[in-house]
C-alpha cells in the first residue's frame, strides 16, 4: 500500500480506499481505452503493403483467414502501403467492428477478407 499523508491509501489496483481529492500531479492514469487488435504481426519490405510474418491461432486475423506470407493492401477504406498506416487504422476501429480487408496472398492470388477485430488477452 502507497499512503499519501493527508490525502489517500491506495490499495495494489490503485483504487481509492479512502481521504480527500488527489493532490495536483498525484492523481492516477486514467485506464487506457481498448483498442482492437488482429492478432497479427505484419513488417515492411521494398513493396506497397503490411506482411504479415506472424498469426496468432486463434485469433481474429486467422478467422477471417489470413496466414504467413499475406500482404494487406487495404483496411476497409483505407490503403495500406505500410505496416504503421495498418496500426492507424485498427485505432481508429473500435473492437468489434467488421472489416474488409484486401490482401494478396503468398500464392500471388488477391482476395477479399472479412475480419472482426477484437481485444485479445
Amino acid at each position: 500500500m502507497l499512503l499519501l499523508p493527508g490525502y489517500a491509501c491506495l490499495g495494489m489496483l490503485g483504487a481509492v480506499l479512502t481521504g480527500p481529492a488527489w493532490p495536483p500531479g498525484l492523481a492516477p492514469a486514467s485506464a487506457p481505452a481498448l483498442s482492437a487488435r488482429l492478432g497479427v504481426e505484419v513488417t515492411d519490405d521494398d513493396r506497397p503493403g503490411a506482411l504479415v510474418v506472424g498469426v496468432q491461432a486463434p485469433g481474429p486475423g486467422f478467422t477471417a483467414g489470413l496466414r504467413e506470407g499475406d500482404r494487406l493492401l487495404a483496411f476497409g477504406a483505407a490503403r495500406i502501403d505500410t505496416a504503421a498506416d495498418l496500426a492507424r487504422a485498427l485505432a481508429r476501429t473500435p473492437p468489434g467492428t467488421e472489416i474488409r480487408l484486401t490482401v494478396r496472398h503468398a500464392s500471388g492470388g488477391y482476395g477479399q477478407l472479412t475480419a472482426v477485430p477484437g481485444v485479445l488477452t
